[in-house]
């Protein structure tokens, strides 16, 4: 869990969790140093990711995966709530963060779930812009002039790619998909003091580098149906899916060679295997091992955000 100047308590309720004040973002799967996610129950309870996979290898990761990324989990899984808007903010892609931070890029996802009325997303720019025009406005703290907003609703989805200048604005809870980095260029904090009363850091510099002033539309569409995987959102780095459970559901997975990971973000269902089930209810997170052929979904309605990477 993490405290943010931002955050609110709609992540508790989501959460079903006790009430906690500021709450920005819950990491629900993650490899990040300092933050390893760690087993919550069954014979492994207690055992870190990075333990699993220094154990169980391609097992659990799948071959290619495996091959290429070794024992660092390549993507992480968050909910995040916005009481008050996010900074605004964007992020390297592979070979400058590489250079700059020993790090992944951070491509990311996004997936709506619970709005308030007039909530939105600062994405892009609302006019074609180059550093220019872009540093003048910066410098005389008319950022907001030109920044685009778009209105969301529950079940929304964007794609947010490097350099993608974004916001999460407040009144927003969102499930976010991205790869394992926690590097982020603030550009614009609303002149905001964080928790302990200090203004955060801008990364005017950085940023510069790393800017596209005009990206593609991140907007994704999909047409949702039940009971069977529909693609929401296809990169390098991750597939997402929406999966609509109201009946019995098998999700085979031999075309996959990777893990799979699900996000509950409604309902509750069993998620039965060979050897084995787990009840799964609405803010919990699973990771599926790549051994493992199939599972299936049964004994009640639910709806996962499946994730997991191509090859």
């Amino acid at each position: 869990m993490k405290k943010k100047v931002w955050g609110g308590n709609r992540l508790s309720t989501f959460l079903g969790i006790e009430q906690e004040s500021n709450l920005g973002e819950s990491w629900e799967l993650s490899g990040v140093r300092g933050n390893i996610s760690i087993v919550a129950n069954g014979p492994l309870k207690g055992k870190s990711l990075n333990w699993l996979i220094e154990n169980y290898t391609a097992r659990l990761m799948g071959d290619s995966v495996y091959s290429h990324f070794k024992t660092k989990f390549p993507l992480l899984f968050k909910f995040i709530d916005a009481h008050q808007d996010l900074s605004v903010q964007l992020h390297p892609g592979d070979l400058l963060a590489r250079e700059r931070h020993d790090s992944f890029g951070k491509t990311e996802m996004w997936y709506i779930l619970e709005t308030e009325e007039e909530a939105r997303l600062i994405l892009g720019f609302d006019r074609k812009m180059d550093e220019t025009s872009y540093l003048k406005y910066l410098t005389e703290n008319r950022l907001p002039e030109i920044l685009h907003s778009e209105k969301v609703a529950p079940g929304d989805s964007f794609f947010i790619a490097p350099g993608t200048v974004h916001a999460i604005g407040g009144g927003i809870l969102l499930a976010e998909i991205q790869q394992t980095s926690d590097i982020t260029y603030r550009i614009y904090d609303w002149d905001r003091p964080d928790l302990d009363g200090r203004l955060r850091e801008l990364h005017t510099e950085k940023a510069l580098e790393a800017i596209e002033y005009n990206p593609d539309n991140p907007r994704l569409g999909y047409i949702d149906k039940p009971n069977e995987p529909v693609p929401i959102c296809t990169t390098e780095y991750f597939v997402t899916n929406k999966l609509s459970v109201t009946a019995p559901v098998t999700r085979n997975f031999t075309d996959i060679d990777s893990f799979a990971v699900y996000m509950c973000i409604d309902g509750n269902c069993t998620i039965r295997w060979e050897n084995g089930s787990e009840n799964i209810k609405k803010g919990e997170t699973v990771l599926i091992p790549n051994e493992l052929s199939y599972i299936k979904f049964e004994g009640g309605k639910a709806t996962f955000l499946e994730v997991y990477i191509p090859h």
